[in-house]
């Protein structure tokens, strides 16, 4: 099997759209513009369109229909061809003056069946048979005016966001995001005839809304896709509780039987909750230089996973800020250049001070190929040092055209070398260093009472002093490392302390931040109350309670702190580490948390027996291939992590790692105080 299988999985999807754009209005929704961004760039879509205008538009209700000249329309699509999606489809080609409409959605026809409420047993007798499909071909026909025009609708599994040949990530799925203990309240109050809940554990496939369990099949039906292109039958295990759901639903995906039965090689898939361990997603331990870049550099928009980068300095405009938006920005994904791309791999796999050398020698060796007057430099890399360099290229247009992948690397990694959010990075890890300590030592009341005197009003900080969101980030970080909690009146008079110093810096914020909007339920800090403000915060306290009990209903991995001793200091302990070293540890042991999920009666009957003889069942060490998909998201230096573990534990093995997206700091809060985690947005 293919190193870079993830690539070529989604190329091989993009190839069967790019078959049917020629000549015609593209439309994207921004699920598959990222798929497309990541995996092979918008460069080879607008090639196999062709012609001199640019037909290439986003998938909106309020999108430019095609004209008198633009017969041909194909649409490319994330979601459920259902509801809001169909409608907006619908408007579009009413608009417009098409003959030939293609609607590619990367959901297959089996779980548009599932979605339409046809019962498993007649899915199955429809092997074979689109009737979804066909019925809105005929729709598209009918819209177009014309019944003899031509329509067609076909499925292409444009699940991933391939970042690098070992790592990819999931678009459609980037606000998909474990369960809490306070989800469990509002599962119960929807089952009022049922048995109710007692716990995360008690979460199974029936106690989940409709739609969340409708996202998940969709992307169950794209994994059951990679594992067919990757030629495995895969054995599911998971660790956390949404986990669970997501690896029985794969292990028994009906469509799946007859591709399992041919299969040639095998997998283990392993999924883990990012929620039973958020330290590793908001801490600053991460010595890499792309973290550092996708905090810094704004988001590029559309997208969960690519930062804009600021080109202007290639450019003979002044770099005001009024003139930014006036040049397209640069970006991290760089799919059609060899050079940039195994700078971009390097990046990732190398600790931060490696990277910027890296960069500096890229930089070096293109205008030296280029004979631009370089001046030589050794010693510590610089943003100055580097923009010396890439303003070599500046009016130079076949050395611009030549490296411009490069460029934009070179230009991201200047621009957070001398970003403050860089500087502020080793102050949260040198706080971060002091808690561990403190956590060891103290009681969780101490460790809340050295944070107060940093809640500061907007009118008392200076830029080395934390905003609210950075205040969330480390709260998130203290309840999650130090795990279950022992309450007392200690520490509910602390925490009071610290809820109202917040409560008040909410309400003195000059402009409350998206995320302080979605946390006070409230736009602007002007009609916010203290009281409206503390009643928000005490909601907030609630969630850091259920972080700190993420992990309450583990065996082995109860916790993610290792206390200091004589020799060591207090550190931190990853638990995707200890997943790792779990499913590679040289006894096999049967592991209590990494839950093995049966497909069907074959499985059911192995465990039976094996209470009664000696009957192995699967473990996740047991074949070539390790799929480990974090729900919730993954940092970079979690990724490194993983791929050296493996290389050093089981040379040989082949690891992927997957997720619903990259995460900085900032992300978890967002995700956490999220209100759609139930009840996601679908498009219908």
């Amino acid at each position: 099997m293919s190193a870079s299988g993830v690539v070529s999985f989604t190329q091989q999807g993009w190839e069967q759209v790019l078959a049917k754009v020629k000549r015609a209005v593209v439309y994207l929704d921004s699920a598959c513009a990222e798929s497309l961004h990541w995996g092979c760039g918008s460069t080879r879509l607008l090639e196999a369109v062709g012609g001199p205008d640019c037909h290439l538009r986003e998938f909106e209700p309020d999108a430019v229909g095609g004209g008198a000249k633009q017969p041909k329309a194909v649409f490319v699509l994330s979601c459920l061809l259902k509801g809001r999606t169909v409608e907006i489809l619908r408007d579009i080609i009413c608009r417009s003056h098409f003959q030939y409409c293609v609607v590619v959605t990367a959901v297959s026809h089996a779980v548009h069946l599932t979605a339409n409420h046809v019962p498993a047993a007649a899915a199955a007798e429809m092997e074979g048979q689109q009737p979804v499909f066909e019925q809105l071909e005929e729709k598209l026909c009918e819209w177009m005016g014309n019944m003899n025009y031509t329509a067609e609708v076909f499925h292409v599994p444009l699940l991933l966001a391939p970042v690098a040949p070992h790592f990819a990530l999931t678009p459609a799925f980037a606000s998909l995001f474990p369960l809490l203990p306070q989800d469990v309240h509002l599962l119960n109050s929807a089952r009022l005839d049922k048995r109710k809940l007692g716990s995360l554990g008690d979460v199974d496939a029936t106690a989940l809304t409709t739609e969340l369990l409708l996202q998940i099949r969709c992307l169950v039906s794209g994994l059951s896709s990679l594992c067919e292109h990757l030629g495995v039958r895969e054995e599911c295990f998971a660790v956390g509780s949404l986990s669970r759901v997501i690896a029985a639903d794969l292990a028994n995906y009906a469509p799946a039987k007859n591709r399992k039965k041919t299969a040639a090689g095998r997998a283990s898939v392993v999924f883990v909750d990012r929620t039973l361990d958020l330290t590793g997603a908001v801490g600053h331990h991460g010595d890499n230089l792309v973290e550092k870049i996708i905090s810094a550099l704004p988001q590029l928009p559309g997208h969960t996973n690519d930062v804009m980068v600021n080109m202007i300095e290639l450019t003979a405009l002044q770099t005001e800020e009024e003139n930014c938006n006036v040049v397209a920005p640069g970006c991290l994904a760089q799919s059609n250049d060899t050079t940039a791309k195994a700078l971009w791999e390097a990046l990732l796999n190398t600790k931060h001070k490696e990277a910027v050398m890296e960069v500096r020698r890229h930089l070096v060796e293109a205008a030296s190929r280029e004979n631009l007057p370089i001046k030589m430099s050794m010693g510590r890399v610089t943003p100055g040092q580097l923009m010396s360099y890439i303003q070599l290229f500046k009016n130079n247009l076949k050395a611009l055209m030549n490296h411009c992948g490069l460029l934009q690397l070179g230009l991201a990694t200047a621009q957070t070398l001398k970003h403050p959010q860089t500087a502020k990075w080793d102050n949260f890890l040198a706080f971060e260093r002091l808690l561990l300590q403190s956590i060891g030592e103290s009681a969780m009341s101490v460790v809340l009472n050295q944070l107060l005197p940093m809640i500061k009003p907007v009118t008392q900080r200076t830029n080395e002093d934390y905003s609210p969101e950075e205040l969330l980030i480390l709260l998130i970080y203290i309840y999650s490392v130090t795990g279950e909690l022992t309450v007392d009146k200690d520490l509910g008079e602390a925490e009071e302390k610290v809820k109202k110093a917040l409560a008040q810096v909410f309400c003195e914020e000059s402009e409350l931040s998206p995320l302080l909007q979605k946390i006070t339920d409230w736009d602007s800090s002007i009609n916010l109350t203290f009281h409206k403000s503390k009643i928000s915060v005490d909601k907030l306290f609630t969630s850091l309670r259920d972080i700190a009990g993420a992990r309450s209903l583990m065996k082995q991995f109860k916790s993610v702190y290792v206390p200091g001793n004589h020799t060591h200091q207090a550190s931190y302990k990853p638990l995707l580490k200890q997943v790792v070293e779990e499913i590679f540890h040289p006894e096999r042991p049967d592991s209590i948390d990494i839950e093995h999920m049966s497909s069907g009666l074959t499985d059911l009957l192995k465990t039976g027996f094996s209470m009664f003889m000696k009957v192995s069942r699967p473990h996740p060490s047991d074949y070539a291939v390790l799929i480990l998909f974090v729900v919730g998201g993954v940092t970079v230096s979690e990724v490194k992590m993983v791929k050296d573990l493996v290389a050093s534990l089981k040379p040989g093995t082949q690891v992927i790692v997957l997720s619903t997206r990259l995460l900085k700091p900032l992300n978890i809060p967002e995700l956490l105080f999220a209100t759609d985690r139930l009840h996601p947005d679908l498009g219908f």
